[in-house]
């Protein structure tokens, strides 16, 4: 942490520039990650539509769901 503090500036540049993650560590322990803007949101995006598709599954499993079929019906879009 005290090594980050005292460069910054260049850690953020070093995330940016690779797209890797640079980890920030107390007494040898991760505390924080610092990543890229566009690495985050697609992690984001990525972990979103990862629920949406357990989420999905678990609907269906439990026959909880709408066939996409009806929902167009439903709508007047076919």
């Amino acid at each position: 942490m005290s090594d980050a503090r005292e460069h910054l500036a260049e850690v953020i540049a070093s995330a940016s520039r690779s797209g890797d993650p640079v980890y920030l560590t107390r007494r040898g322990k991760p505390v924080a990650v610092i990543v890229d803007p566009g690495v985050f949101e697609r992690l984001l995006s990525d972990a979103e539509d990862a629920l949406d598709r357990a989420e999905l599954a678990m609907a269906r499993e439990e026959d909880h769901y709408v066939p996409w079929d009806q929902v167009k019906a439903d709508l007047g879009l076919v």
